[in-house]
């Protein structure tokens, strides 16, 4: 649904009025549609394309005097199918010009991001800039805030490899590094860019707009770094449970060599009596059998003693 609002002064009016700007906010843009607000806005036509494309890194771009500003959006929500959570993305993109900002919305949408543009601006004599400022303050606040949730699971699945007696399943931190790198894609060329917005667009941008963008700026960098972290983190884990899972594997090898042979020294003094011999060790005694079965039952005691005594039982 398409959206379209006066601002005066920094508030929204019925306008218009002189000094008035116009907010028009669009979600999942068809072409002609497009091409018909570039027309009325007068835009160049790459805009339009990578508008309607929906396809696009974080990037700012400048057409004369039109800043063109793509943002990637994101959501940690549970699977439709899977209790576990995924990353989903979305973008973007605002249009800057002198007297207008046009945001076009695709995929994951962030939340509070529309009402919270739609209120009174905190820059109110910096017309579409201050608006702008709002949209890419709400988006990062929503990358600081899923940076918790998934440090929050990190946190949880390192307790769960490096606590002894969990079972945790390998997958899991698989899971967990895939939503992560997803994350990256999304947010790591985001601070390049806004640090290219803040040098290379002086003359667009005054002096109190570039103070909230380079706040803007900085909050990208630490949920950028936050999330590289949890990267790194995963890495390390990763190695961790597969050292984990080899230890089990070799524990229980061990646990079912001793097994083997405790049961291998009654198994040779069976097979040694079970033999069709005429002439044996205590054959025609008549503690012969009581005295096979306890040295089958000594073998098996001394064999277990041993290994426990290794500390492998």
């Amino acid at each position: 649904m398409d959206l379209c609002r006066i601002f005066h002064n920094g508030v929204p009016s019925t306008g218009p009025e002189k000094g008035d700007f116009c907010w028009l906010d669009l979600q999942h843009p068809t072409e002609e549609r497009m091409a018909e607000v570039a027309e009325r806005l007068d835009l160049d036509e790459l805009i339009v394309e990578d508008a309607v494309t929906a396809r696009q890194r974080p990037k700012v771009e400048r057409y004369d005097s039109v800043l063109f500003v793509v943002m990637r959006t994101v959501a940690y929500t549970e699977a439709p199918s899977d209790p576990r959570q995924i990353i989903r993305t979305g973008e973007v993109h605002l249009v800057i010009g002198t007297d207008f900002l046009l945001s076009v919305r695709h995929g994951v949408q962030v939340p509070g991001l529309i009402e919270r543009m739609d209120r009174p601006l905190a820059l109110e004599d910096h017309g579409p800039f201050a608006l702008a400022w709002c949209a890419a303050d709400t988006i990062v606040e929503e990358y600081l805030r899923i940076a918790d949730e998934l440090e929050e699971d990190l946190n949880d699945l390192e307790e769960a490899v490096f606590n002894p007696s969990s079972n945790f399943h390998i997958d899991e931190i698989y899971q967990l590094k895939r939503e992560v790198l997803e994350m990256r894609h999304s947010l790591d060329p985001l601070p390049g860019a806004l640090n290219n917005l803040l040098k290379q667009n002086k003359d667009l941008l005054s002096k109190e707009v570039r103070s909230y963008f380079r706040d803007v700026a900085d909050n990208a960098n630490i949920a950028r770094d936050r999330v590289v972290s949890c990267d790194e983190r995963l890495s390390a884990l990763i190695d961790a449970g597969a050292a984990k899972i080899s230890l089990q594997q070799n524990q229980d090898m061990r646990k079912l060599s001793v097994l083997v042979g405790m049961v291998a020294l009654p198994t040779l003094i069976a097979g040694i009596y079970g033999m069709n011999f005429e002439r044996m060790p205590e054959l025609s005694w008549p503690l012969g059998y009581p005295l096979a079965l306890l040295a089958m039952l000594v073998s098996v005691l001394l064999v277990w003693w041993i290994c426990r005594k290794r500390g492998w039982v």
